[in-house]
């Protein structure tokens, strides 16, 4: 059968939906087909996630019709939606850290049946699709790709007809990839459709049939992303031309000492189920950019509350241009020229119920000169945040819009911009495009790329394996909180990187290389 011919599933006709000061989707229509992998693609902003929200029934549109199956379809909550056979894996997990695999699923079921059954479904189900899981185990002990099957095979006891994906791969090693996508394949020619959400556009090209392209709001046009570059995919998205991030020429900064160092530092986690620091070592020149990989919960989020002192240290252990800093805070090292963004945009990053303005005090108040004896100085508070807004493209409808308003990408420009905007000298990313669109997600880079051509030590940790081998200059893995030796990386492949992401940063990747 070819695509043209496959049946209908759910058709989407003149779908409008507005929020104040914003049209988040503007007559809208596209259609998906039985067994068919279907890509929503657009910039942050561009609308996707509130059209997934409307076909989920998490939101009503305004105006515009839905049709499932040639009926009409109009979901008033996730459970009609979930009854009609769409099923939702969202890009932020919803389990339980203290519940095991069996009990996460129960609570994702209308009717749960007792706990050794559902024990023996899970294990053949995540068996049958090639996503094996061990329905007693606690989830908190999990890896973040083994937690995303438990959210897919929650989905799976559904029997969904529709499965809809919002950024699945964005915790994933490579070769946790290929097995996702092995699995919605198979799930495809079993006649499941999937609609498809991410910004990594080869994953689109290897994976989808179709794909329908959003630019603020609207329908902007379709494509087999197969016959399609991934290029003209980010160009079709923002209906312009991108620009590959470039470096500046390096210079040598004449420092005897590394911008940062940090020696032999150990860090209990605070966090529950969280993953200690252990022996973590290496330095950072000024000009010099370190990347980090590491699959989700293997110290990442540890490292960045050491670095930027939420935790802090032995004197000795971590060290700016030579001078000790492990006792300091996180104001005391800003004061010093040391930033930090943080993994968790919403809650970490960024206040939610806060606006843009008081957000952009929040970290910007010492480097930026935002108090006037002892009182916020909110005429330049707000310039600040403009300044921010207005360089980094953060689609808004102004600088008093509350952080919790903005799309996932838009936050996340706003929060790079933030601390990249106050000149600073050391400067730790922690996942700087996570969920941004490629337009986006390349202006990030080049700010980076200035920052380090300006003199700034930084470090970036990241999962997006592409943007660390495009950003860095060395290469490291974290795993279960041990960080391998800094490499260079010119020379390395995504394969010899997966596999130190996956453990083998010891004698099995010196015999890769």
């Amino acid at each position: 059968m070819t695509e043209n011919q496959r049946p209908l599933l759910l058709q989407v006709s003149g779908i409008t939906k507005a929020y104040p000061g914003v049209i988040a989707n503007s007559d809208v229509s596209f259609a998906i087909g039985t067994g068919e992998v279907h890509a929503l693609l657009g910039e942050n902003g561009a609308g996707k996630s509130t059209l997934v929200k409307m076909i989920y029934g998490l939101v009503k549109p305004d105006s515009g019709t839905m049709t499932w199956r040639g009926a009409a379809y109009a979901p008033s909550e996730p459970r009609a939606a979930r009854a009609s056979g769409v099923a939702m894996v969202f890009q932020h997990f919803s389990l339980f850290e203290a519940l095991n695999v069996a009990e996460n699923v129960a609570l994702g079921m209308e009717n749960p049946p007792g706990m050794g059954a559902l024990a023996a479904k899970i294990k053949e189900v995540s068996t049958a699709y090639g996503l094996p899981l061990d329905p007693a185990r606690m989830v908190g002990d999990l890896s973040a790709g083994e937690r995303q099957r438990v959210e897919i095979i929650r989905c799976l006891l559904q029997d969904p007809k529709l499965l809809i994906m919002d950024e699945p791969t964005s915790v994933l090693t490579p070769q946790e990839v290929e097995i996702l996508f092995r699995t919605l394949r198979q799930l495809a020619a079993e006649g499941t459709s999937i609609l498809y959400i991410s910004h990594k556009l080869e994953e689109i090209r290897s994976l989808c049939d179709s794909a329908t392209i959003l630019r603020r709001g609207k329908v902007v046009g379709s494509c087999i992303p197969r016959d399609r570059t991934a290029r003209e995919m980010a160009e079709l998205m923002v209906g312009a031309v991108l620009t590959p991030p470039e470096r500046g020429a390096k210079k040598d900064w004449g420092d005897d000492k590394p911008a940062l160092e940090v020696i032999g530092l150990n860090a209990t986690s605070p966090i529950a189920f969280g993953t200690s620091l252990k022996d973590i070592s290496f330095a950072v020149n000024r000009g010099e950019i370190l990347g980090i990989a590491g699959v989700a919960g293997n110290g990442q989020v540890e490292l960045q509350l050491a670095l930027s002192g939420e935790i802090t240290s032995a004197n000795g252990m971590v060290m700016a241009h030579g001078v000790a800093i492990g006792a300091h805070g996180p104001i005391d090292r800003r004061e010093i020229g040391f930033v930090v963004a943080p993994e968790d945009r919403l809650g970490h990053a960024a206040a939610p119920d806060m606006s843009l303005v008081e957000n952009a005090f929040l970290t910007g108040a010492v480097r930026q000169g935002l108090t006037q004896r002892g009182f916020v100085d909110w005429p330049a508070t707000r310039a600040f945040a403009d300044q921010i807004i207005q360089t980094y493209d953060v689609r808004t409808p102004g600088n008093h819009v509350a952080a919790r308003a903005l799309s996932g990408g838009n936050l996340q420009k706003f929060v790079i911009g933030r601390e990249l905007l106050q000149s600073p000298d050391v400067i730790v990313i922690n996942q700087p495009t996570w969920g941004v669109d490629a337009a986006a997600a390349a202006a990030i880079r080049q700010a980076i790329l200035d920052r380090a051509t300006a003199g700034a030590a930084i470090i970036v940790i990241s999962q997006d394996l592409d943007e660390l081998l495009e950003l860095s200059d060395n290469f490291a893995v974290l795993n279960e909180g041990r960080l391998s030796p800094p490499r260079p990386v010119k020379g390395l492949s995504i394969d010899e990187i997966g596999l130190m992401m996956g453990g083998a940063h010891g004698a099995q990747a010196v015999a890769h290389v």
